[in-house]
């Protein structure tokens, strides 16, 4: 069920929609900054507040690589590995965070400090190669530079 929190969030920009279909993916990012992650019972209370079916928004939450429909750690690397960052090296960068983190590719450490998540694309193709932890985007990337920025993640 949903916080009266996560109601109040969802109820007060729903105004900002001309239809609620469009509202899905911020409903779902509120539930989610709540929740961590966004499970079947938020996937359900959604398709109640917004009058739609289940599939429906189920449909729309696996669309989006930034609503996690599993438990993630506490830090989200989105690591990009579309052409240009692969051109640039994304899977040494790969190779460097599986190794040091010990994780494979959509794994989350025993710490839950870290989820390692694959991304098509996360738009800093010039930057490349890049990823993003928990919304900051991070570009330009050598193995050095992994060991620091993952170092600014407790």
């Amino acid at each position: 069920m949903l916080s009266d929190t996560e109601r109040e969030e969802i109820q007060k920009e729903l105004p900002r929609y001309a239809h609620k279909r469009a509202m899905v993916p911020e409903a779902l990012r509120i539930v989610q900054e709540h929740r961590g992650w966004v499970n079947d019972e938020g996937v359900r209370d959604v398709a109640e507040i917004l009058a739609m079916s289940v599939d429906e928004i189920e449909t729309i939450a696996t669309a989006y690589n930034m609503i996690f429909r599993k438990p993630v750690g506490r830090h989200v690397i989105l690591l990009c590995d579309n052409v240009s960052c692969w051109i640039m090296g994304s899977d040494k960068l790969q190779s460097r965070i599986t190794e040091r983190l010990r994780i494979a590719p959509g794994q989350t450490t025993p710490d839950n400090r870290f989820t390692l998540l694959p991304s098509a694309c996360i738009g800093d193709c010039h930057h490349a190669p890049s990823m993003m932890i928990d919304g900051e985007m991070y570009g330009e990337l050598t193995p050095e530079r992994i060991d620091e920025i993952l170092e600014r993640h407790p």
